[in-house]
């Protein structure tokens, strides 16, 4: 049976939002057209959530050693998969290729910075880790 995370969901949620937000921005610089930009970003929006959740529980199983490398290797991992649906949306959306190509290009820079800036405020918080907190209090 699947068991959502209520983490997994709440990171999900804080990061949708955060990268939604840089979506619309950068979509309305290099479009200049908001009915595009709404667009895209709501259907990013969506498909960008169920991705997130997915690598989200992925990352999860894994076990990467040290923090720092793990929050890296995490925010190339999931900035393939995002520029990736940012390019192909953009094009389905536009009909021009190249304006995907640049809408995903600008962003994969702007929301690697985010993103792992994002991970490591949620590596602080126990928020869902009833394991980490228990451990915690009896170190």
């Amino acid at each position: 049976m699947f068991k959502f995370s209520k983490r997994h969901l709440a990171k999900t949620v804080s990061w949708r939002i955060v990268g939604t937000l840089d979506t619309l921005v950068f979509a309305l610089l290099l479009t200049g057209d908001m009915k595009t930009s709404l667009n895209l970003s709501g259907y990013t929006f969506i498909t960008k959530m169920i991705w997130y959740y997915l690598h989200e529980r992925a990352w999860f199983r894994a076990s990467v050693g040290n923090a720092n490398s793990r929050h890296l290797i995490k925010t190339f991992t999931w900035r393939g998969i995002g520029t990736l649906d940012t390019i192909l949306i953009s094009f389905l959306l536009t009909g021009d290729g190249a304006l995907g190509l640049q809408i995903g290009g600008v962003e994969t820079i702007s929301k690697m910075i985010l993103y792992f800036f994002h991970e490591k405020l949620w590596y602080r918080i126990n928020f869902g880790l009833d394991r980490r907190k228990k451990r915690k209090e009896n170190e």
